[in-house]
């Protein structure tokens, strides 16, 4: 199964190139810029939003805009962006788009990311049908670059993304970027350049209007003749692959494992599953997740998950996600709820498996079992009161307390703390959200869906990886770089701070029109900037508190929530840090001296003169 999905990304890249592929470069990742066509409507507000670039960033590369609120329709503007290589085994970069009302596939890819990316990549990143695009949500949009070819030139190392335009044509681009044609086809060489469409490679000129030379002599780029190569390089990863989650969950397999947690080893047929037995394999006929063992984690058959939930009725449904849907069921006597996942979702089961099957904790949902036929299902207890959304922003809730609010706040932050903290490996959740944080029937909060968990060495140093998780909540380095630490989670548990605060979602709508939404945390920000900003921060109190609750505490609390979310991920302080501090907001006292409590300075540091009111 894996070996098709990869050899299926390569075969998407090299027919929508036209023959450009563009495998992974030993220089690891570089800079590159995405030429944006601009549609009548369009401006550099939205440009930077669905490209997660600021707008001063952009125009150091476009020095052609004169008028930053202007651009000519048919115009190009150059986008920088970071090129790095994929876990699918080219170079590209995923961006987060938050879908609309009235989205399609084809209105995406054509119009949003004008031509950067495809119906079929939309498709293949994403577990959405092409006719079944909901409303709300988050897309992965895989946009193809290039770090260069040592074998053409060492003179070009910056290369922008170029999606051909009917009327263009080799000797168009040629002029336009000042290059030879020979120079273009060598970058290129199986493309046809008057298709009118797809993807080409072509130099591009830094902030300094140069071209800036190749770093390395590593190869970033290469044509068909090189597409056996590369399918080769994948099979030897698939190879390596498998024999690590072979290995490793062997090594981790305990004698004493609960009823159930019966040990698997890969087939060599794809899609199969064979379960050892003392009387040889059993090689089971339906289509199932292969090479994996489980430690402390019942399996339940296919038949016993649809008995408890009336065969998946509607009925029993509670939730719905981005790979798949939540059914409530009693299983063995116990409350549960169960998430079906979509096959595609391999990564993120194993994952979420990983992680709760070897880490416990009061504030983590607890895993009770899984299943692997016919589809992916993760088995949880079930926590009967819904997520922090719904508390904040359902009309049909009572409105929650500040002291409930304070309380769910250091749950939450007990939780991540221990996975930062207290974890060999360090897990990074990456997807902190009210959503993921559950409400129990004595309102206590418990971190769920670790379907997104990236594992760390011990240290907590920064790693890059592919962007996922939910816009708004995502840390700036993550969001324009793929860096991912621990203080990614502590952004996104600020945003959730604001949340608690204001009931607003991560991002406001001032109206439909998508330029006029902001990110709450730069209302926060506006807020400390006033000229009384203890007004200011009442106007964003949720409305639902009333007149009862304790200014003081609402302060310090924004006060905490404002160091979290410090663009400078070094500045933030730990969730240790965090979970500390909302200790003793929750107490009786109302003297919160955060310097007289924790020897760890930086938090004190944070706090002192730009964070006061």
């Amino acid at each position: 199964m894996i070996l098709t999905t990869k050899i299926g990304f390569l075969a998407i890249i090299i027919l929508w190139g036209g023959g450009v592929e563009s495998k992974c470069s030993t220089r690891g990742s570089c800079g590159a810029l995405a030429s944006y066509y601009a549609w009548n409507g369009t401006n550099l507000t939205f440009i930077s939003t669905v490209l997660s670039t600021s707008i001063t960033h952009i125009l150091s590369y476009n020095p052609q805009i004169t008028n930053q609120d202007i651009i000519q329709f048919g115009s190009r503007v150059n986008v920088p962006f970071t090129c790095g290589c994929l876990e699918e085994g080219f170079m590209g970069h995923q961006f987060i788009y938050q879908i609309r009302p009235g989205n399609s596939y084809q209105k995406i890819a054509d119009l949003i990311y004008a031509n950067l990316t495809t119906v079929a990549m939309l498709q293949s990143f994403n577990s959405y049908p092409v006719e079944n695009v909901p409303d709300t949500g988050l897309l992965n949009v895989t946009v193809n670059c290039s770090c260069g070819n040592s074998k053409v030139s060492k003179d070009y190392g910056l290369f922008v993304t170029y999606p051909l335009r009917v009327g263009e044509n080799i000797s168009s681009l040629a002029n336009e970027f000042d290059l030879p044609e020979r120079l273009m086809e060598d970058y290129n060489p199986s493309v046809n350049f008057s298709s009118g469409s797809g993807l080409v490679f072509v130099p591009g000129k830094d902030q300094n209007g140069a071209f800036p030379p190749l770093k390395s002599s590593s190869s970033g780029i290469s044509g068909g003749a090189i597409a056996g190569i590369t399918i080769a390089a994948l099979l030897g990863a698939i190879f390596l692959a498998v024999c690590f989650y072979v290995i490793f969950f062997r090594e981790r397999r305990k004698a004493e494992a609960f009823p159930g947690a019966e040990p698997y080893e890969l087939n060599d047929g794809p899609g199969t599953l064979e379960k050892i037995s003392e009387s040889g394999p059993i090689v089971s006929s339906t289509p199932r997740l292969t090479g994996i063992t489980v430690d402390k984690s019942v399996e339940f058959s296919y038949e016993e998950l649809a008995k408890a939930t009336d065969d998946f009725s509607l009925a029993n449904k509670i939730g719905q996600g981005g790979f798949g849907s939540v059914f409530y069921g009693e299983l063995r006597g116990e409350k549960a709820a169960i998430k079906q996942m979509d096959m595609q979702a391999t990564k993120e089961f194993l994952a979420e498996l990983n992680v709760l099957t070897h880490v416990h904790h009061l504030n983590l949902v607890r895993l009770i079992g899984y299943c692997v036929e016919g589809s992916l299902f993760l088995v949880y207890e079930y926590i009967d009161n819904g997520n922090l959304t719904q508390h904040l922003r359902s009309s049909g809730r009572e409105p929650l307390p500040w002291s409930t609010r304070v309380q769910i706040a250091l749950d939450s932050a007990r939780g991540l703390e221990y996975i930062h903290e207290h974890t060999v490996p360090v897990y990074i959740h990456r997807d902190i959200k009210p959503a993921n944080i559950l409400i129990d029937k004595n309102f206590r909060a418990k971190v769920s869906d670790f379907g997104l968990t990236k594992l760390t060495a011990v240290g907590n140093a920064s790693l890059q990886t592919r962007l996922v998780g939910t816009f708004g909540y995502m840390p700036p380095e993550y969001a324009q770089y793929g860096d991912v630490s621990p203080k990614t989670d502590v952004y996104a548990f600020g945003v959730v701070l604001y949340g608690l605060i204001s009931a607003k979602e991560a991002i406001v709508k001032a109206n439909e029109v998508v330029t006029e939404s902001r990110g709450l945390v730069a209302l926060f920000e506006d807020s400390f900037n006033e000229p009384n900003p203890q007004e200011a921060l009442t106007k964003l109190l949720d409305p639902r508190l009333g007149d009862d609750y304790p200014l003081n505490s609402i302060r310090k609390m924004a006060q905490l929530a404002r160091a979290c979310t410090h663009e400078n991920p070094q500045l933030r302080p730990s969730m240790r840090s965090i979970m500390v501090a909302l200790m003793t907001l929750s107490s009786t006292t109302e003297d919160w001296d955060i310097g007289s409590f924790y020897e760890n300075q930086d938090l004190v540091h944070l706090m002192s003169g730009r964070l006061q009111y």
